[in-house]
């Protein structure tokens, strides 16, 4: 009975309460709000300039990339090459790499690694995922043993950064390939120094170039042209996709690329470099972008 009696009295003073509080404000328009949707970092200004010398291989891939405090290689060029990587790595004052990126295993990519690893310090070794028989990825594999290196076999995107330059490695999304499984199989590395960024896209045919184009690549001033230049029906879309400003090529005098490709950067508006005239620097800095060719 005392609890029916006080209910009318306490809803009273439950309703007078509610009114002292008032209902809550919209928030103005000079209040912050909170952005939920993700926004684009702005690249970082390096720390130091960086150089990229592509080697005069022929038709062959060997890319030198450092800066004061680092040093990067992405392939090693056929069998023999190694001994110039070296004295090229030895007139910079160069040895100790960051890392070795092998994009895959055939010996235009894979030959100079013995004598690479042999002669430098190498704190890391990145890999395909498609091992290929041969006398050179045999020695590559027994420079490794012989410096007790274990190399990463990339099988899923991943990126490290030495002396402030960023590297990008995308990895095939297959293990085999029914056509062309190991130039399939390449590594594709993008490389962002402050606002520069370069793609390195190994030997990929159409398979892979097309897998690449579905993941929505961004612009990039530099191209290395897969494949020494052969054409691939994918590229068109790819080099309207990246947009890039120069393009390097490497190829050989007895089997030079393809008139389709040149054709195509032609068209694009790119400057066309072909390593097979003379080694070509890359030179990025906070005052920008420069590709010559050199005889250093």
């Amino acid at each position: 009975m005392k609890l029916k009696r006080f209910l009318p009295f306490f809803l009273i003073l439950m309703l007078l309460f509610a009114g002292c509080q008032g209902t809550p404000s919209a928030p103005s328009s000079t209040e912050p709000t909170t952005v939920t949707e993700p926004t684009e970092e702005k690249p970082t200004p390096p720390k130091s300039d960086l150089k990229v010398y592509c080697f005069a291989a022929g038709k062959a891939d060997a890319f030198l990339f450092y800066t004061d405090n680092s040093a990067v290689l992405i392939d090693t060029g056929e069998s023999g090459f190694g001994k110039t990587i070296v004295q090229k790595c030895a007139d910079l004052g160069i040895n100790e790499l960051d890392c070795l990126i092998l994009t895959h295993f055939d010996k235009d990519h894979v030959g100079g690694a013995k004598k690479v690893i042999d002669s430098l310090q190498i704190d890391r070794v990145l890999q395909s995922n498609s091992p290929k028989e041969s006398d050179a990825y045999s020695k590559y594999l027994e420079a490794l043993e012989r410096k007790a290196i274990t190399p990463e076999t990339v099988r899923a995107d991943m990126t490290f950064t030495a002396d402030g330059v960023i590297y990008a490695v995308n990895p095939p999304a297959k293990e085999t390939y029914d056509d062309s499984g190991s130039n399939n199989s390449s590594l594709i590395t993008t490389v962002t120094h402050g606002e520069t960024n370069m793609l390195f896209l190994g030997d990929a045919e159409d398979a892979r170039l097309e897998e690449y184009l579905a993941q929505n690549p961004r612009p990039c001033q530099v191209v290395k042209l897969p494949h020494h230049g052969r054409w691939h029906s994918p590229l068109e879309a790819l080099i309207e996709k990246v947009k890039p400003s120069y393009a390097i090529l490497t190829s050989s005098t007895d089997e030079p690329e393809d008139a389709a490709t040149v054709s195509l950067i032609e068209k694009s508006g790119a400057q066309l470099f072909l390593s097979r005239q003379a080694p070509v620097l890359i030179s990025s800095s906070a005052q920008g972008l420069q590709v010559r060719y050199t005889d250093f």
